[in-house]
Protein backbone atom coordinates (compact mmCIF):
# COMPACT_ATOMS: atom_id res chain seq x y z
CA UNK A 1 0.00 0.00 0.00
CA UNK A 2 1.45 3.41 -0.97
CA UNK A 3 1.75 6.35 1.40
CA UNK A 4 -1.30 8.11 -0.03
CA UNK A 5 -3.53 5.10 0.65
CA UNK A 6 -2.21 4.80 4.18
CA UNK A 7 -2.83 8.48 4.75
CA UNK A 8 -6.45 8.19 3.56
CA UNK A 9 -7.07 5.21 5.86
CA UNK A 10 -5.65 7.10 8.84
CA UNK A 11 -7.86 10.11 8.05
CA UNK A 12 -10.95 7.90 7.87
CA UNK A 13 -10.07 6.20 11.13
CA UNK A 14 -9.51 9.59 12.77
CA UNK A 15 -13.03 10.72 11.91
CA UNK A 16 -14.37 7.39 13.17
CA UNK A 17 -12.58 7.90 16.48
CA UNK A 18 -13.78 11.51 16.66
CA UNK A 19 -17.37 10.36 16.31
CA UNK A 20 -16.86 7.72 19.02
CA UNK A 21 -15.11 10.19 21.30
CA UNK A 22 -17.78 12.85 20.94
CA UNK A 23 -19.67 11.29 23.84
CA UNK A 24 -16.76 12.10 26.17
CA UNK A 25 -14.84 9.73 28.41
CA UNK A 26 -17.37 6.91 27.89
CA UNK A 27 -16.40 6.64 24.20
CA UNK A 28 -12.90 5.47 25.10
CA UNK A 29 -14.09 1.88 25.54
CA UNK A 30 -14.71 1.76 21.81
CA UNK A 31 -11.27 2.96 20.72
CA UNK A 32 -9.81 -0.52 20.42
CA UNK A 33 -12.55 -1.49 17.94
CA UNK A 34 -11.19 1.07 15.49
CA UNK A 35 -7.54 1.19 16.61
CA UNK A 36 -6.20 -2.22 17.78
CA UNK A 37 -3.20 -0.70 19.59
CA UNK A 38 -5.59 1.05 22.00
CA UNK A 39 -6.28 -2.40 23.47
CA UNK A 40 -2.60 -3.30 23.85
CA UNK A 41 -0.79 -4.30 27.03
CA UNK A 42 1.46 -1.21 27.25
CA UNK A 43 -1.05 1.61 27.17
CA UNK A 44 -0.95 5.03 28.77
CA UNK A 45 -1.67 6.80 31.04
CA UNK A 46 -1.10 4.79 34.23
CA UNK A 47 -1.54 5.21 37.95
CA UNK A 48 1.93 5.47 39.50
CA UNK A 49 1.99 3.63 42.82
CA UNK A 50 5.07 5.11 44.43
CA UNK A 51 5.64 2.14 46.75
CA UNK A 52 5.85 -0.13 43.70
CA UNK A 53 8.30 1.98 41.70
CA UNK A 54 11.89 0.84 41.28
CA UNK A 55 14.71 3.25 41.94
CA UNK A 56 17.13 3.53 39.02
CA UNK A 57 20.27 5.56 39.87
CA UNK A 58 21.24 5.68 36.19
CA UNK A 59 18.34 8.04 35.39
CA UNK A 60 19.93 11.46 35.00
CA UNK A 61 18.08 14.81 35.02
CA UNK A 62 16.19 15.66 31.85
CA UNK A 63 17.92 18.34 29.78
CA UNK A 64 15.73 20.60 27.60
CA UNK A 65 17.70 21.78 24.57
CA UNK A 66 16.86 25.10 22.96
CA UNK A 67 13.61 25.51 24.91
CA UNK A 68 14.59 29.06 25.86
CA UNK A 69 15.93 29.96 22.40
CA UNK A 70 12.59 30.46 20.71
CA UNK A 71 13.84 33.04 18.20
CA UNK A 72 11.63 35.61 16.50
CA UNK A 73 9.31 33.21 14.72
CA UNK A 74 5.82 33.02 16.28
CA UNK A 75 4.27 29.78 17.48
CA UNK A 76 1.11 28.33 15.99
CA UNK A 77 -1.68 27.65 18.50
CA UNK A 78 -4.61 25.55 17.29
CA UNK A 79 -7.79 23.83 18.49
CA UNK A 80 -8.06 20.39 16.88
CA UNK A 81 -11.38 19.53 18.51
CA UNK A 82 -10.02 17.53 21.45
CA UNK A 83 -7.17 19.68 22.78
CA UNK A 84 -5.08 22.79 22.13
CA UNK A 85 -1.73 22.31 20.41
CA UNK A 86 1.36 24.45 19.99
CA UNK A 87 3.69 23.38 17.20
CA UNK A 88 7.33 23.55 18.28
CA UNK A 89 10.40 24.12 16.07
CA UNK A 90 12.69 21.15 15.56
CA UNK A 91 15.71 22.91 16.99
CA UNK A 92 14.16 22.36 20.38
CA UNK A 93 15.17 18.99 21.72
CA UNK A 94 15.61 16.78 24.73
CA UNK A 95 18.80 15.40 26.25
CA UNK A 96 19.48 13.03 29.12
CA UNK A 97 17.87 10.12 27.23
CA UNK A 98 19.44 7.18 25.34
CA UNK A 99 19.03 9.11 22.07
CA UNK A 100 18.57 12.68 20.94
CA UNK A 101 14.92 13.64 20.61
CA UNK A 102 13.55 16.65 18.72
CA UNK A 103 10.47 18.59 19.81
CA UNK A 104 7.23 18.33 17.83
CA UNK A 105 4.38 19.89 19.82
CA UNK A 106 2.86 20.42 23.24
CA UNK A 107 -0.76 20.09 24.31
CA UNK A 108 -2.98 20.04 27.41
CA UNK A 109 -5.56 17.79 29.09
CA UNK A 110 -8.16 18.95 31.62
CA UNK A 111 -11.50 18.15 33.25
CA UNK A 112 -14.81 20.01 33.48
CA UNK A 113 -14.56 22.00 36.69
CA UNK A 114 -17.13 19.83 38.43
CA UNK A 115 -16.92 18.35 41.92
CA UNK A 116 -15.60 15.01 40.66
CA UNK A 117 -11.85 14.52 40.51
CA UNK A 118 -10.27 14.36 37.09
CA UNK A 119 -8.31 16.40 34.62
CA UNK A 120 -4.85 14.91 34.47
CA UNK A 121 -4.17 11.70 32.60
CA UNK A 122 -1.54 10.23 34.88
CA UNK A 123 -2.34 9.82 38.56
CA UNK A 124 -0.03 9.35 41.55
CA UNK A 125 -1.24 6.87 44.16
CA UNK A 126 -4.73 7.23 42.75
CA UNK A 127 -4.67 11.03 43.10
CA UNK A 128 -5.52 13.01 39.99
CA UNK A 129 -4.23 16.51 39.28
CA UNK A 130 -6.35 19.31 37.80
CA UNK A 131 -4.70 19.20 34.38
CA UNK A 132 -1.67 17.83 32.56
CA UNK A 133 0.77 19.22 30.02
CA UNK A 134 2.47 16.97 27.44
CA UNK A 135 5.57 17.93 25.43
CA UNK A 136 6.04 15.50 22.54
CA UNK A 137 9.39 14.63 20.91
CA UNK A 138 10.51 12.11 18.30
CA UNK A 139 13.74 10.15 18.07
CA UNK A 140 15.64 12.29 15.53
CA UNK A 141 18.78 10.23 15.96
CA UNK A 142 17.19 7.10 14.48
CA UNK A 143 14.25 8.35 12.40
CA UNK A 144 13.82 11.16 9.86
CA UNK A 145 10.51 12.55 11.10
CA UNK A 146 7.57 12.15 13.48
CA UNK A 147 5.56 9.99 11.10
CA UNK A 148 8.33 7.42 10.81
CA UNK A 149 9.13 7.42 14.51
CA UNK A 150 5.63 7.21 15.98
CA UNK A 151 5.15 3.56 15.03
CA UNK A 152 8.50 2.40 16.51
CA UNK A 153 8.90 1.28 20.12
CA UNK A 154 11.81 3.69 20.61
CA UNK A 155 10.34 6.40 18.46
CA UNK A 156 8.82 8.96 20.86
CA UNK A 157 9.56 10.65 24.18
CA UNK A 158 6.88 12.62 26.01
CA UNK A 159 7.23 14.80 29.10
CA UNK A 160 4.24 14.69 31.43
CA UNK A 161 3.74 17.67 33.77
CA UNK A 162 0.98 17.46 36.37
CA UNK A 163 -0.81 20.76 36.98
CA UNK A 164 -2.54 21.77 40.21
CA UNK A 165 -4.41 24.95 41.14
CA UNK A 166 -3.58 27.52 43.79
CA UNK A 167 -4.03 31.20 44.53
CA UNK A 168 -1.15 32.56 42.47
CA UNK A 169 -1.24 33.10 38.71
CA UNK A 170 1.43 31.36 36.64
CA UNK A 171 2.65 33.93 34.07
CA UNK A 172 4.22 31.26 31.85
CA UNK A 173 0.85 29.64 31.12
CA UNK A 174 -0.67 32.99 30.18
CA UNK A 175 1.44 32.75 27.02
CA UNK A 176 -1.09 30.11 25.96
CA UNK A 177 -4.26 30.79 27.92
CA UNK A 178 -4.54 34.46 26.94
CA UNK A 179 -5.10 33.41 23.31
CA UNK A 180 -7.66 30.64 23.81
CA UNK A 181 -10.52 33.01 23.05
CA UNK A 182 -9.17 33.30 19.49
CA UNK A 183 -9.39 29.53 18.88
CA UNK A 184 -12.64 28.74 20.65
CA UNK A 185 -13.88 26.35 17.96
CA UNK A 186 -12.39 23.28 16.34
CA UNK A 187 -9.96 23.75 13.46
CA UNK A 188 -9.23 27.35 14.39
CA UNK A 189 -5.60 28.44 14.72
CA UNK A 190 -3.70 31.59 15.50
CA UNK A 191 -0.12 32.81 15.62
CA UNK A 192 1.09 33.77 19.08
CA UNK A 193 4.38 35.32 20.24
CA UNK A 194 7.11 32.78 20.88
CA UNK A 195 8.05 32.27 24.53
CA UNK A 196 10.33 30.26 26.78
CA UNK A 197 8.83 26.75 26.75
CA UNK A 198 11.01 25.68 29.68
CA UNK A 199 9.09 28.13 31.88
CA UNK A 200 6.15 25.70 31.66
CA UNK A 201 8.18 22.88 33.23
CA UNK A 202 8.79 22.23 36.94
CA UNK A 203 12.03 23.56 38.36
CA UNK A 204 13.23 20.12 39.49
CA UNK A 205 13.92 18.13 36.33
CA UNK A 206 15.85 15.44 38.18
CA UNK A 207 12.95 13.78 40.04
CA UNK A 208 10.61 11.88 37.76
CA UNK A 209 8.99 8.54 36.92
CA UNK A 210 9.95 6.67 33.75
CA UNK A 211 8.09 3.88 31.98
CA UNK A 212 7.33 2.61 28.47
CA UNK A 213 3.83 3.36 27.26
CA UNK A 214 1.74 4.72 24.43
CA UNK A 215 0.03 7.74 22.97
CA UNK A 216 -3.03 8.59 25.03
CA UNK A 217 -5.18 9.24 21.95
CA UNK A 218 -5.81 7.03 18.93
CA UNK A 219 -4.02 5.42 17.25
CA UNK A 220 -2.46 4.70 20.70
CA UNK A 221 0.87 3.54 19.29
CA UNK A 222 2.96 1.88 22.03
CA UNK A 223 6.07 3.84 21.12
CA UNK A 224 6.45 6.37 23.96
CA UNK A 225 9.16 6.67 26.59
CA UNK A 226 7.26 8.53 29.28
CA UNK A 227 8.81 10.94 31.79
CA UNK A 228 6.29 12.07 34.42
CA UNK A 229 7.76 14.67 36.74
CA UNK A 230 7.37 14.27 40.48
CA UNK A 231 7.03 18.02 41.07
CA UNK A 232 3.71 19.61 40.15
CA UNK A 233 3.29 22.95 38.40
CA UNK A 234 0.78 25.38 39.86
CA UNK A 235 -1.64 27.66 38.04
CA UNK A 236 -4.52 29.73 39.41
CA UNK A 237 -8.14 28.59 39.49
CA UNK A 238 -9.01 31.35 37.04
CA UNK A 239 -6.41 30.03 34.59
CA UNK A 240 -7.79 26.50 34.85
CA UNK A 241 -11.31 27.82 34.28
CA UNK A 242 -10.19 29.31 30.96
CA UNK A 243 -9.28 25.84 29.71
CA UNK A 244 -12.48 24.29 31.02
CA UNK A 245 -14.97 26.95 29.89
CA UNK A 246 -13.73 28.81 26.80
CA UNK A 247 -13.12 26.07 24.22
CA UNK A 248 -15.51 24.01 22.10
CA UNK A 249 -15.00 20.66 20.42
CA UNK A 250 -17.48 21.61 17.70
CA UNK A 251 -16.81 23.82 14.70
CA UNK A 252 -18.02 27.37 14.50
CA UNK A 253 -20.56 26.55 11.78
CA UNK A 254 -22.12 23.64 13.66
CA UNK A 255 -25.47 24.51 15.22
CA UNK A 256 -24.92 22.45 18.36
CA UNK A 257 -22.08 23.80 20.46
CA UNK A 258 -20.20 21.26 22.55
CA UNK A 259 -17.73 22.42 25.17
CA UNK A 260 -14.27 20.89 25.04
CA UNK A 261 -14.03 19.23 28.45
CA UNK A 262 -12.84 15.97 30.03
CA UNK A 263 -10.32 15.43 27.26
CA UNK A 264 -8.23 13.04 29.35
CA UNK A 265 -7.94 9.28 29.02
CA UNK A 266 -8.59 7.11 32.06
CA UNK A 267 -5.64 5.20 33.50
CA UNK A 268 -4.75 1.87 31.89
CA UNK A 269 -3.50 -1.39 33.48
CA UNK A 270 0.23 -1.47 34.14
CA UNK A 271 0.37 -5.21 33.32
CA UNK A 272 3.94 -6.46 33.06
CA UNK A 273 5.60 -3.07 33.08
CA UNK A 274 7.78 -1.52 35.77
CA UNK A 275 7.72 2.17 36.61
CA UNK A 276 11.21 3.42 37.42
CA UNK A 277 11.99 6.40 39.65
CA UNK A 278 15.01 8.65 39.34
CA UNK A 279 14.94 9.27 43.10
CA UNK A 280 14.75 7.00 46.13
CA UNK A 281 11.40 6.24 47.71
CA UNK A 282 12.48 7.87 51.00
CA UNK A 283 13.19 11.23 49.35
CA UNK A 284 10.11 11.32 47.17
CA UNK A 285 7.47 9.33 48.97
CA UNK A 286 3.93 10.46 48.24
CA UNK A 287 1.48 10.69 51.12
CA UNK A 288 -2.27 10.80 50.85
CA UNK A 289 -4.25 13.59 52.51
CA UNK A 290 -5.43 11.14 55.18
CA UNK A 291 -1.85 10.10 55.94
CA UNK A 292 -0.76 13.73 56.18
CA UNK A 293 -3.66 14.51 58.53
CA UNK A 294 -2.84 11.50 60.69
CA UNK A 295 0.82 12.54 60.88
CA UNK A 296 -0.09 16.12 61.85
CA UNK A 297 -2.51 14.95 64.55
CA UNK A 298 0.05 12.45 65.85
CA UNK A 299 2.75 15.12 66.05
CA UNK A 300 0.40 17.50 67.88
CA UNK A 301 -0.64 14.82 70.38
CA UNK A 302 2.98 13.88 70.91
CA UNK A 303 3.92 17.51 71.58
CA UNK A 304 1.06 17.91 74.08
CA UNK A 305 2.02 14.68 75.84
CA UNK A 306 5.67 15.71 75.98
CA UNK A 307 4.71 19.09 77.43
CA UNK A 308 2.61 17.41 80.14
CA UNK A 309 5.46 15.05 81.03
CA UNK A 310 7.99 17.90 81.17
CA UNK A 311 5.67 19.96 83.38
CA UNK A 312 5.18 17.02 85.73
CA UNK A 313 8.93 16.46 85.95
CA UNK A 314 9.59 20.15 86.64
CA UNK A 315 6.94 20.25 89.36
CA UNK A 316 8.35 17.08 90.94
CA UNK A 317 11.87 18.51 90.93
CA UNK A 318 10.66 21.76 92.50
CA UNK A 319 8.76 19.84 95.19
CA UNK A 320 11.80 17.81 96.19
CA UNK A 321 14.00 20.91 96.14
CA UNK A 322 11.65 22.72 98.49
CA UNK A 323 11.39 19.66 100.71
CA UNK A 324 15.18 19.36 100.87
CA UNK A 325 15.56 23.07 101.60
CA UNK A 326 13.06 22.94 104.45
CA UNK A 327 14.87 19.92 105.94
CA UNK A 328 18.21 21.71 105.77
CA UNK A 329 16.79 24.83 107.42
CA UNK A 330 15.22 22.84 110.27
CA UNK A 331 18.43 20.85 110.88
CA UNK A 332 20.54 23.97 110.74
CA UNK A 333 18.35 25.73 113.31
CA UNK A 334 18.50 22.76 115.70
CA UNK A 335 22.29 22.40 115.42
CA UNK A 336 22.90 26.10 116.03
CA UNK A 337 20.77 26.07 119.17
CA UNK A 338 22.61 23.03 120.49
CA UNK A 339 25.97 24.65 119.91
CA UNK A 340 24.94 27.88 121.55
CA UNK A 341 23.43 26.00 124.49
CA UNK A 342 26.57 23.91 125.09
CA UNK A 343 28.94 26.85 124.79
CA UNK A 344 27.13 29.07 127.23
CA UNK A 345 29.47 30.05 130.22
CA UNK A 346 28.56 28.99 133.72
CA UNK A 347 26.61 31.65 135.58
CA UNK A 348 28.68 33.83 137.91
CA UNK A 349 27.58 34.02 141.56
CA UNK A 350 25.98 37.27 142.46
CA UNK A 351 28.07 39.39 144.96
CA UNK A 352 26.72 42.24 146.99
CA UNK A 353 28.33 45.63 146.42
CA UNK A 354 29.61 46.11 150.07
CA UNK A 355 31.31 42.77 150.01
CA UNK A 356 33.07 43.71 146.78
CA UNK A 357 34.36 46.95 148.39
CA UNK A 358 35.55 45.08 151.46
CA UNK A 359 37.42 42.56 149.34
CA UNK A 360 39.09 45.33 147.40
CA UNK A 361 40.32 46.96 150.67
CA UNK A 362 41.69 43.68 151.94
CA UNK A 363 43.54 43.15 148.72
CA UNK A 364 45.08 46.64 149.00
CA UNK A 365 46.22 45.95 152.58
CA UNK A 366 47.79 42.69 151.65
CA UNK A 367 49.56 44.29 148.72
CA UNK A 368 50.96 47.04 151.01
CA UNK A 369 52.26 44.56 153.61
CA UNK A 370 54.00 42.56 150.97
CA UNK A 371 55.73 45.62 149.55
CA UNK A 372 56.97 46.59 153.05
CA UNK A 373 58.38 43.22 153.70
CA UNK A 374 60.21 43.26 150.46
CA UNK A 375 61.82 46.63 151.33
CA UNK A 376 63.06 45.34 154.71
CA UNK A 377 64.66 42.34 153.16
CA UNK A 378 66.44 44.34 150.58
CA UNK A 379 67.96 46.98 153.06
CA UNK A 380 71.39 46.00 154.82
CA UNK A 381 71.40 45.32 158.57
CA UNK A 382 73.48 47.78 160.92
CA UNK A 383 77.01 46.62 162.05
CA UNK A 384 78.24 46.93 165.93
CA UNK A 385 81.78 48.37 166.90
CA UNK A 386 84.22 46.45 169.34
Amino acid sequence: MDSLGLFIILILKFFQWKAAASVGVLGQAEWSEHFPDCGGSSQSPVDVITTQTKYDPSLVPVMPLGYSQHGNQPFTLSNNGHTVIIELPEWMGLGGLPWLFSAVQLHLHWGNGGPSDGGSEHTINGQSADAELHVVHYNSELYPNMSAAMTQRDGLAVLGILIVTGEETNPAFNNILNYLSRIRYADQKVFIPAFDVQSLLPKDLGCYYRYNGSLTTPPCYQSVMWTVFHERVQISKAQLMKMERILYSSKVEEPEKMQLQDNYRVTQPLNHRVVFASFSAESGKELSSGEVTAIVIGVMCGCVGLAVIIRFIVKTIRFFKLLHLETVVVNSSTSSWDVLHNNRPAPMPRINEPEKTKEKKQDLALNSTSEAEKKEESSPSPQTEP
